[in-house]
């Protein structure tokens, strides 16, 4: 088991060799008479192995692994280190090619996680005597507020299909496989499938949407390109985990989606400042005739009322959230908030300071970034690497216009990866917090009083 249950052909293929009672019967009669002869017992294991294929070969139809050139031990308890340790020791003085298959059962030695092992996962803060998980927060979650909103949608369009790479769950998929498990598709741990599934279908006249974390779409990334942006077919891409994720690593940070989606020809690429912005995004992204990608953040949303109705959003537009003259901070989804916090404290300082929700990074709002070169001073904030980001788009569009130079900051994340940690503490370390950027501003761009003397 993965993430979720594995699915597949090849999972069927190893389930049917497991099941086969002839073959378990062979293998049980086997181990219980070399565990009884002394000595050289553990020098039988090997000799015990090639007897176990030979018997395999005439019991398991299609010897799968050995046709593509690999020694096929197994299946073994993973459970049992000793045995896997011996098994190890013999195995590697093979001379080609060898595959263990190994039987592990997920969460095993704690009761709740073999109950729920898909819950256990990534399991948040739980009570360990009983499992139960601590209740989560105030409002829900990203993932849950897309989840809703596209059983919403489905309901009332057939043609919407959900895909996923085995992560229903974390996707906030699974009503959706609940009330609509005909339109609901996981291709296992496979995003390159995932892709180029959608993009069938969306041949077919079917509109599905791909939910998937920002860092394992990285894997289709040749698909998205060649089999959905080139032939402009309607796939939505619903990216999960967008920006910083807390403490699952440097490998889960979704910081390079706006890099190696902006630069795709057909594509549109959104963020969202908030989980209303959301529901309208995916409202537009299905309504729209090419590929879309909208990009969320992990975690509990900021409590907006989903109460009130769609907001239609045009395309390639953003909006202003504030006025002001002196300077125009621009800032990506879920860092719009943080930027509004910026924008007190320079005030504080003398700044009048306009903010940019450009809700469109790709293609960018022309009209609104002009507004913003007219102050003469642009910030971009972003929780992405600043390479190819969308501070990148601005810079390449104002070296492309006409016009009086504009001075240029970006707030982002710089060339490197990020280590794990909670997502507080990486935005502090990597200047993303309203206070970092409000003296970055006065650092940059020389205005007004000094800003630790303007907030004493």
């Amino acid at each position: 088991m993965s993430i979720s249950r594995n699915v597949g052909a090849i999972a069927r293929y190893l389930n049917r060799v497991i099941a086969s009672p002839l073959y378990n019967r062979f293998s049980r009669a086997l181990d219980r008479l070399v565990l009884r002869i002394p000595t050289v017992g553990l020098r039988l294991v090997r000799w015990r192995e090639r007897v176990l294929e030979t018997i395999k070969g005439l019991l398991v139809p299609g010897l799968f692994f050995e046709e593509m050139g690999f020694r096929y031990f197994g299946p073994v308890d993973g459970h049992d280190l000793p045995m896997l340790l011996r098994l190890f020791g013999e195995i590697k003085k093979e001379r080609k090619p060898v595959l263990l298959h190994v039987l592990t059962r997920k969460g095993k030695g704690y009761a709740p996680a073999e109950t729920a092992p898909e819950t256990f996962h990534s399991a948040g803060k739980f009570e360990p005597r009983t499992g139960r998980s601590e209740p989560g927060g105030q409002h829900p979650t990203y993932s849950e507020v897309f989840g809703r909103t596209l059983c919403e949608l489905a309901a009332r369009d057939t043609r919407i299909v959900a895909i996923t790479a085995a992560m229903a769950r974390g996707t906030g998929l699974d009503e959706f496989r609940r009330r609509f498990p005909r339109r609901f598709h996981d291709v296992g741990i496979a995003e390159e499938h995932a892709a180029i599934f959608a993009g069938g279908l969306a041949i077919a006249g079917m509109r599905p949407v791909v939910a998937v974390y920002s860092t394992f779409l990285q894997r289709a990334y040749d698909q998205v390109l060649h089999d959905v942006c080139l032939q402009r077919l309607p796939v939505v891409f619903a990216i999960d985990r967008a920006g910083l994720v807390g403490q699952d690593g440097p490998t889960h940070h979704g910081v390079f989606d706006i890099s190696y989606l902006g630069m795709m020809p057909n594509m549109t690429l959104l963020a969202p400042k908030d989980e209303r912005e959301l529901r309208d995004m995916l409202h537009f992204a299905l309504g729209f005739d090419g590929p879309v990608a909208v990009r969320y953040p992990r975690g509990e949303a900021t409590g907006v009322s989903l109460d009130a109705p769609v907001e239609a959003i045009e395309y390639g537009r953003g909006v202003v959230e504030k006025p002001g003259d002196d300077l125009a901070i621009v800032a990506v989804g879920t860092t719009v908030s943080v930027a509004l916090k910026a924008a007190e404290l320079l005030e504080k300082a003398g700044w009048s300071v306009m903010v940019i929700n450009p809700r469109f990074l790709k293609p960018l709002d022309e009209e609104l970034l002009s507004r913003a070169a007219s102050t003469g001073r642009i910030v971009t904030v972003e929780e992405h690497v600043l390479r190819g980001g969308f501070g990148s788009a601005v810079l390449e569009w104002l070296n492309d216009r006409a016009g009086q130079p504009v001075s240029c900051l970006r707030v982002g994340i710089p060339d490197e990866f990020v280590e794990h940690g909670p997502r507080d503490v990486l935005r502090e370390r990597l200047g993303l917090t309203p206070r970092a950027i409000a003296e970055r501003v006065q650092a940059s761009f020389s205005h007004g009083t000094i800003l630790d003397r303007a907030l004493e």
